[in-house]
């Protein structure tokens, strides 16, 4: 599984490199992205095209789910970011994002943020194109972390769910992100 993965990671890597200019004109991410990127101990962010995406779905060849999913999907951009410590990244950044996207035109159809602190938040929103989903974006924060997800092309909500464990989006199970107890 490993070696899989750093076959996939080499191959894609390559297609980034070439494609990057393009992909980054595809999907619009948030200026709040950025508050939190310069605030990061560490980041991890990577954009799959559609025809990197199919490649990678080929390592996976009986998961009819993902090869269907993947065939609506135009990219896909995953911006990890990790903080040093519990709750560093700036509140208002987080809450930045959602402004951003309703003076986009989104919609958000989840936003969990519990009262307390030390619980997290997560963010969904839509992009609506003749009464049609046509992106989605995901906001996944939790202690140390912040997760987010943009999702470009025709795909649902629950679609989102069959892309959770693949390219670098975090697991989702009864609609409940599934930590990952793998190593890094």
């Amino acid at each position: 599984m490993k070696l899989t993965f750093f076959v996939l990671a080499t191959v894609l890597a390559t297609f980034a490199a070439q494609s990057s200019e393009a992909q980054q004109q595809n999907i619009w991410i948030p200026q709040g992205i950025e508050a939190l990127r310069q605030t990061a101990s560490s980041k991890s962010e990577f954009t799959f095209d559609h025809s990197m995406l199919v490649l990678a779905s080929k390592l996976d060849p009986d998961n009819e789910d993902l090869r269907r999913v993947i065939a609506g999907v135009s990219g896909i951009s995953v911006h990890r970011f990790h903080f040093s410590e519990a709750w560093q990244y700036d509140p208002g950044a987080l809450s930045s994002l959602t402004d951003e996207y309703h003076a986009a035109g989104w919609k958000q159809v989840l936003n969990k943020h519990d009262k307390r602190e030390g619980s997290g938040a997560t963010d969904l929103w839509v992009r609506l194109d003749n009464n049609a989903i046509s992106n989605v974006a995901l906001l996944l924060a939790s202690g140390n972390e912040v997760n987010f997800i943009v999702v470009s092309g025709s795909i649902s909500p629950v679609d989102l769910a069959h892309l959770g464990g693949h390219f670098g989006i975090p697991k989702i199970e009864g609609g409940v992100v599934v930590a990952n107890t793998g190593q890094r």
